[in-house]
């Protein structure tokens, strides 16, 4: 287990609130809630082989054009 240091933030009410029933969706406390939104934060940047996938995904050569009078014969072929 990492050790923990407390740590007092100001948040306002309303977010409080809101971060309160979105960790009771979830079935967990607060803090855990609160800790897990701030690590997937700070890890969302994608890494390098991501970032070219993304990057391949947004360029026009590699689309296709979908035949739709052969639609019902692409989605058996897949």
């Amino acid at each position: 287990m990492m050790p923990r240091r407390l740590t007092a933030f100001r948040l306002s009410e309303n977010l409080i609130s809101r971060l309160r029933i979105a960790a009771r969706k979830e079935h967990r406390s607060l803090n855990d809630y609160v800790e897990t939104v701030l690590v997937d934060a700070l890890y969302r940047t994608p890494n390098k082989i991501t970032l070219e996938a993304m990057k391949e995904a947004e360029d026009v050569k590699y689309l296709e054009t979908l035949d739709l009078d052969n639609f019902e014969n692409y989605v058996a072929s897949l």
